[in-house]
């Protein structure tokens, strides 16, 4: 129970970080108290510039602190450049490489189709865990799991908002990047449930976001000419971004140390069911039966495969 306890501690911060984002993109009312918000403007160069500050602020921020998470952190990264533990490097490096990734061709599907769509098709990565898992790992999924896996992305996908599109929503490129994106993370989970068998999560982590830092900050080479914007606001949006990515990271890495990817993946597809409930606590979002409904049919899911691994412990 601890470890999908663990995860779902790590999915609240993921959903804190939706609503930063949100905020940073849009004007809103935080608690009915006061209004703040819409700093930038959704666009693909400005999703590229959050991230960079993110990832620059993650960085020394874990490396400040990594040694007392795990003493031996520095270490076992020096250890990597030997060349028996290059494997593992490469491993840690890929991991880096599939954060960018996934974020990046999430970002551009929500800039070719509409927002709830580009999720919807991201958050079909627990599927392609659980394959991921049984082609590279050996690792099977159960029936059972299979069938709280369609339960919990029907839920999913519920609980996730939709707007009036047209049909230039539904850019094939946009559905395509899309579905790239959860396959990117799908990877990224397993990838790191394989790296946790010789490496602690701690270091692992601090050498993916070092890699996305690398990464982002090459995009925005690409994509240059923000001026005019409101670099106090956006740094505090930034830092606190960059605690809960953090926080997240770390946590749901150590969440797939103790139960594995695939049911880490399964837990973390509440994701878009907790940032309704946490964006309706706090920026007042309403939320629609429909989205009530997800977020029932999410929580039977989860609870049912909480107890299928209870019952698999005793075993």
């Amino acid at each position: 129970m601890l470890g999908f306890f663990i995860v779902l501690v790590a999915s609240l911060c993921f959903c804190f970080q939706n609503v930063i984002v949100r905020v940073l993109f849009n004007e809103q009312t935080i608690l009915g108290i006061f209004q703040t918000g819409g700093f930038v403007t959704p666009t693909l160069k400005n999703s590229f510039l959050l991230m960079f500050m993110r990832m620059v602020l993650v960085v020394p921020l874990m490396a400040s602190f990594a040694t007392k998470l795990y003493p031996h952190t520095w270490q076992n990264v020096r250890e990597l450049g030997n060349t028996e533990s290059r494997p593992l490097l490469w491993r840690s490096l890929g991991g880096g490489i599939l954060m960018f990734l996934y974020i990046a061709l999430l970002y551009v599907s929500i800039g070719l189709i509409e927002t709830g769509v580009a999720l919807t098709l991201f958050f079909t990565y627990p599927m392609f865990t659980s394959l991921f898992s049984w082609l590279l790992l050996g690792i099977p999924p159960t029936r059972f799991r299979w069938i709280v896996m369609v339960v919990v992305l029907l839920g999913t996908f519920l609980t996730i908002p939709y707007s009036q599109t047209t049909s230039d929503s539904y850019n094939a490129v946009g559905v395509i990047f899309g579905i790239g994106s959860g396959l990117s993370y799908a990877l990224y989970t397993v990838n790191a449930q394989k790296s946790f068998e010789a490496l602690h999560p701690v270091p692992f982590t601090w050498i993916s976001f070092a890699t996305a830092l690398g990464l982002s900050a090459c995009s925005l080479l690409i994509w240059q000419g923000s001026s005019g914007l409101n670099w106090m606001s956006l740094w505090i949006g930034g830092f606190l971004s960059a605690i809960v990515t953090l926080s997240g990271h770390l946590i749901f890495n150590y969440g797939i140390s103790l139960i594995g990817a695939t049911s880490a993946a399964t837990i973390s597809a509440t994701n878009p069911c907790l940032t309704a409930i946490l964006a309706w606590l706090t920026i007042q979002e309403t939320l629609n039966s429909l989205q009530l409904l997800g977020i029932v049919i999410v929580t039977l899911g989860v609870l049912l495969l909480s107890q299928e691994h209870r019952r698999l412990v005793k075993e």
